[in-house]
């Protein structure tokens, strides 16, 4: 089987069951985030880990095309319970790879090396982003009103 093949394989199982879907009832940040392009649409909760203030817990909720929901599934399983450190590493790469910058590493992005491919489709590179931007969005807002809080209790 070609390289290809297996990575459309990828997205389309992504798209067709995504990991993740559905939003959490407590969050401590929510975008929503669109692609006016071509209509793809996600609305991001993070949640900051009460055990774990480290850490962040993603819930999604999300329309449009196959790339864009396959990439949604994607992020939820490379950077649920991630710190922001990490997360943002994977964002930076993810946004690399698709510039064609860097090779994609599969220990950073999981499934979503499977993306590379979107690259020789410019347009469809917003479609593939658009979940990681709204993660980057989310986590910068949770972190920024836990700090707020934290400032506010000292």
């Amino acid at each position: 089987m070609k390289l290809e093949h297996m990575y459309q394989d990828i997205i389309l199982d992504h798209y067709k069951h995504p990991h993740g879907k559905g939003l959490a009832e407590d969050f401590n940040a929510e975008v929503h985030h669109v692609n006016p392009t071509c209509g793809d649409e996600i609305t991001l909760r993070v949640t900051i880990d009460p055990d774990d203030h480290k850490k962040l817990i993603v819930s999604y909720d999300n329309q449009g095309c196959s790339i864009s929901q396959a990439s949604a599934s994607i992020l939820f399983d490379q950077l649920n319970g991630k710190t922001f450190a990490e997360g943002e590493a994977a964002v930076d790469h993810i946004v690399a790879m698709l510039q064609r910058a860097v090779e994609p590493d599969e220990d950073i992005l999981g499934d979503g090396i499977a993306l590379e491919g979107v690259a020789q489709y410019p347009a469809r590179v917003k479609c593939a982003l658009l979940s990681w931007m709204a993660w980057k969005d989310a986590a910068i807002q949770a972190l920024g009103t836990e700090n707020s809080t934290q400032n506010e209790s000292n």
